[in-house]
C-alpha cells in the first residue's frame, strides 16, 4: 500500500504596495533644489539650444529679413574657412603650451612645497596668490607692468643690466599671451600635484629608501608613477579652461598679430562681422570640443575616487 503525499502549496507573494510616503518624502526632499534646477536650464540649456538652432541659417544681424535656412553651411564654413582654421590651430597652440608648461613649473613648485621648511605656508600662500586674481586684471598686469617698453618692468630689467629694449608684445605676441596664462595657471597645477605628492604612501618611500635607492630613483619609480592621474586630471582640467580663454588674447593683443583663437573669432564673428549664425556654428563646435574634454576629464576623477577608496 502506497501513500501519497499532496504537493505542498506554494508560496503566494503578494504584490508589494509601493511605499508611498518614502517616495513623497524623497519628492519633498529634492523640492527645495527645484528652483536651483529651472533657474540653470533657463540660463544655461535655452540658450545653447537657441545657439543650436541659429547655427543652422544664415543669419547677418544687418539683413535680418534675409535670413535663410542654411543646414550644415555654416559648420562647413568654420571648418574650411582660411582664417577660422588659423584660428583653430592657435587655440590648438596655445592650450598645448600653455598647459605642458603650467603642469612643469606646478610639478616644481609641488615637489618644493612638499618639503618641511620655515615659512612654508607664507611661501604657499604666495604662489597661490596669481590664480585668485581676476584674468583681465591679470592680463592688464602683464600688458602694462611688464611688457610695456617705456615703462615695463622687463625692459627696466634689461636697461639695468645694458640688454635690448624689445616690445615684447609686438615680437613675440603669442609668447607674450602665453606667458601670462603660464603665470596664473601654474597655481592651479601645483594645487593638484601637491595633494597627489601628500597622498603618497610614507611607508613605500621609507622602504625604497631603506633598499639603497636615491631622490632620482624614487621621483622616477614611485612617485611619477603615483602622480599620473594627478597629471592627467591638471591637464584636462586645464584644458577645458584655457580652450575657452578670452581675456588674455583680447586684453594684450586684442586678437592680433595672429593671436585671435577660436573664442576671439566667435566674439568678431558677432559683434563686428554680425554674422549670428557662422559664429553660433563655431560656438557650438567650442562646446564640443570642450565637453569631449570635460568627459575625460570626469573619467579620471572617478578613477582616483576608486583608487582612494580601495586604499
Amino acid at each position: 500500500m502506497t501513500t501519497t503525499t499532496a504537493p505542498a502549496p506554494r508560496a503566494t507573494h503578494a504584490p508589494v504596495a509601493p511605499n508611498t510616503p518614502s517616495k513623497l518624502r524623497a519628492w519633498a526632499t529634492r523640492a527645495p533644489l527645484l528652483p536651483a534646477l529651472v533657474f540653470m536650464v533657463v540660463v544655461t540649456q535655452l540658450p545653447f539650444v537657441a545657439t543650436l538652432v541659429i547655427s543652422f541659417f544664415d543669419w547677418n544681424a544687418l539683413y535680418p529679413d534675409a535670413r535663410e535656412f542654411t543646414g550644415l553651411g555654416n559648420y562647413s564654413e568654420v571648418l574650411t574657412d582660411p582664417d577660422l582654421r588659423k584660428s583653430v590651430l592657435t587655440t590648438i597652440v596655445l592650450t598645448v603650451s600653455v598647459v605642458v608648461a603650467s603642469l612643469v613649473l606646478g610639478l616644481c613648485l609641488a615637489l618644493l612645497l612638499d618639503r618641511r621648511f620655515k615659512g612654508r605656508g607664507l611661501v604657499r600662500t604666495l604662489l597661490i596668490a596669481p590664480f585668485l586674481i581676476v584674468p583681465v586684471a591679470a592680463a592688464l598686469l602683464w600688458k602694462h607692468v611688464l611688457y610695456n617698453p617705456e615703462y615695463g618692468l622687463l625692459n627696466g630689467l634689461l636697461h639695468y643690466v645694458g640688454g635690448p629694449q624689445p616690445d615684447w608684445i609686438s615680437n613675440t605676441p603669442l609668447l607674450a599671451v602665453e606667458l601670462s596664462l603660464v603665470w596664473q595657471w601654474t597655481p592651479f597645477m601645483m594645487l593638484i600635484l601637491l595633494a597627489g605628492l601628500q597622498s603618497r604612501s610614507a611607508e613605500q618611500i621609507e622602504a625604497a629608501r631603506v633598499d639603497g635607492a636615491g631622490p632620482w630613483q624614487i621621483f622616477r619609480h614611485l612617485t611619477l608613477p603615483h602622480l599620473r592621474r594627478y597629471l592627467e586630471l591638471g591637464a584636462l582640467l586645464g584644458s577645458i579652461y584655457i580652450v575657452q580663454n578670452f581675456d588674455a588674447v583680447f586684453t594684450i593683443t586684442s586678437g592680433g598679430l595672429g593671436t585671435a583663437n577660436l573664442p576671439y573669432t566667435v566674439y568678431q564673428s558677432f559683434y563686428q562681422a554680425h554674422e549670428n549664425g557662422l559664429a553660433s556654428a563655431a560656438g557650438v563646435l567650442v562646446v564640443i570640443g570642450s565637453i569631449i574634454i570635460a568627459t575625460f576629464a570626469l573619467r579620471v576623477v572617478s578613477s582616483l575616487f576608486r583608487e582612494e577608496v580601495s586604499r
